[in-house]
């Protein structure tokens, strides 16, 4: 409903206050069983500690190790981990997330440090989101798909516990958001940070590459400010030159024991592979089917960017041999739910989500439970 006296300035403010409201409340609903150790409540007879059990959540405390030790063999050998893991393997664990709760750590102290900036990657993530889908007219209801992209279940846990996505996602919306307003200085520099964050980030070179050469072959003219884009590759080069330094090892994050393996199309479909371990894996197909019609859906769209990187996104994952794609996958959830916004918008869509919403929780308190790294000594986080 429009108002002749609200302006869209009010409005925007206004959205962004209920985004950030939602962000932060739904994680704090989730956070109240843990808070107050009542799990007897909805279900679950389980002994927890607390919050100290939402803190223990892959792949969180790993992140710690190199805020606290910042990938130095002996640092990390001082830390006395319980975790009998080499130094080497907190190379998979890229340094952006790190420092942020290196920075925040100073306040908050480490373990609230790491989940204050989920959090704050959560809000930057979904006001970026907003802001994209508002500023290029991605859909009529920017709020309405703002909230909705939230809740994705999968996205929900992790952007409420220790886990580097929010922060990856909210760098990838922002690099491709100036790179639609051929701000490439702005887009390889925010491009560079991503793949400082997740390895995958690498990918958004590619996706702009391919855009670049589309523009090309259509107008047949070079614009030199593409060359801002190498601060991608440039970005993950430089956490390779700090493994140099810390490891002696340039290429350590190849050597951590920790990558997932990629060895050929749909390779997650192996129930003997180390990181599947089960059949039951048809949701995999329909998550691909997902984000494979609503790339196609996406073809069109006058922002290449979204495309192209959505597509070498979804190639790439296919071969990632891990049973939880449906992580692996969220970078491109917001393009699809870009693609679609029609039916995410619907009044029918908002009625049902709203009365899954338990199930969500559920899920989410479920899996959350789940997920735990065993830890008995804590010394080594505080």
């Amino acid at each position: 409903m429009n108002l002749p006296f609200i302006t869209h300035k009010s409005e925007s403010k206004r959205d962004i206050f209920l985004i950030i409201a939602v962000v932060l409340l739904s994680s704090l609903i989730l956070y109240i069983p843990f808070i107050f150790n009542a799990f007897s409540w909805i279900g679950f007879q389980v002994p927890t500690q607390g919050m100290l059990s939402l803190y223990q959540n892959f792949d969180g405390l790993l992140y710690i190790v190199p805020a606290k030790a910042w990938y130095n063999p002996e640092a990390i050998a001082a830390l006395r981990l319980e975790q009998t893991l080499p130094a080497e393997y907190y190379a998979a664990h890229l340094p952006m997330y790190p420092a942020f709760i290196a920075v925040f750590g100073l306040l908050f102290g480490y373990l609230k440090a790491m989940i204050v900036v989920t959090l704050l990657g959560a809000v930057a993530m979904a006001l970026m989101f907003y802001k994209l889908t508002k500023d290029f007219k991605l859909t009529a209801a920017p709020l309405i798909l703002s909230i909705v992209l939230l809740f994705l279940p999968r996205l929900f846990v992790v952007r409420s516990v220790g886990a580097p996505e929010t922060l990856f996602i909210f760098f990838i919306l922002s690099s491709i958001f100036f790179f639609e307003k051929k701000s490439y200085l702005l887009a390889g520099y925010l491009g560079g940070l991503a793949a400082m964050t997740k390895t995958p980030g690498i990918l958004l070179f590619a996706g702009y590459a391919l855009a670049c050469f589309e523009y090309y072959r259509r107008e047949h003219k070079i614009n030199w400010q593409w060359l801002y884009l190498l601060f991608i590759p440039l970005g993950l080069v430089a956490v390779f030159a700090l493994y140099a330094v810390q490891y002696g090892d340039f290429w350590a994050y190849f050597n951590t024991g920790g990558v997932v393996p990629m060895p050929y199309p749909f390779s997650a479909f192996n129930f003997q592979a180390k990181w599947v371990q089960t059949a039951w894996l048809e949701e995999i197909v329909l998550y691909l089917f997902i984000y494979g019609f609503a790339i196609a859906q996406l073809k069109d769209s006058k922002q290449r960017s979204l495309f192209y990187f959505s597509l070498v996104f979804l190639v790439a994952s296919i071969f990632v041999q891990h049973r939880d794609l449906s992580r692996y996958l969220l970078p491109i959830w917001p393009f699809a739910a870009i693609s679609y916004e029609k039916v995410l918008t619907s009044k029918k869509f908002v009625v049902i989500a709203l009365l899954l919403l338990p199930a969500i929780y559920l899920y989410a308190w479920n899996f959350t439970l789940y997920n735990v790294l065993p830890i008995s000594d804590w010394r080594p986080f505080l």
